[in-house]
């Protein structure tokens, strides 16, 4: 069987790290055209509102854990925090999440937006936070599938998911 905790342990905290930086952009984004469609109340309709804000919750959802997990997999990765098990979790639930929220923004746009031929409102900035929605959830669907292998040869090994992730 081949060892995977040397790449797990320069991996983790790489694809973490990533999460966290595009998380962060896209975080500034949304919550930059929230507090501009708030100003005036000038949001193009309620549903651009709300898949907005689920966008801003969504981003500053996924710095905060990816800190923590990158915190917990440095100083305690033989810890519950740092396990598999919380890994896979974690990581399903914010996938459903970024797979939401880009999918609606996206839908919300009509995909493929060109923001030359529309007179939306700030189109260039919503436009940017599609793409950097769909970038999260690519890296969140790698570091996904990575955890879900890593739980998957644990238990063929006879591991417990509560084990370390390395």
């Amino acid at each position: 069987m081949v060892d995977t905790a040397p790449h797990v342990e320069r991996g983790h905290p790489i694809i973490f790290a990533l999460l966290c930086v595009f998380a962060i952009i896209e975080g500034c984004i949304t919550a930059w055209l929230v507090a501009k469609f708030n100003d005036n109340n000038s949001y193009p309709s309620n549903s651009y509102r709300d898949r907005l804000k689920f966008l801003v919750f969504t981003s500053w959802w996924t710095v905060v854990f990816t800190a923590l997990y990158i915190a917990a997999f440095l100083l305690a990765a033989t810890s519950f925090v740092a396990s598999l098990a919380s890994h896979t979790i974690w990581l399903f639930i914010t996938w459903v999440f970024w797979l939401a929220a880009a999918a609606s923004i996206t839908a919300a746009l009509g995909g493929g937006k060109r923001c030359g031929h529309a007179d939306l409102l700030y189109c260039n900035h919503l436009v940017a936070a599609e793409a950097f929605a769909w970038i999260e959830f690519i890296l969140i669907s790698l570091a996904f599938i990575v955890v879900a292998w890593l739980a998957y040869t644990a238990l063929r090994r006879g591991d417990r998911l509560s084990a370390a992730l390395v």
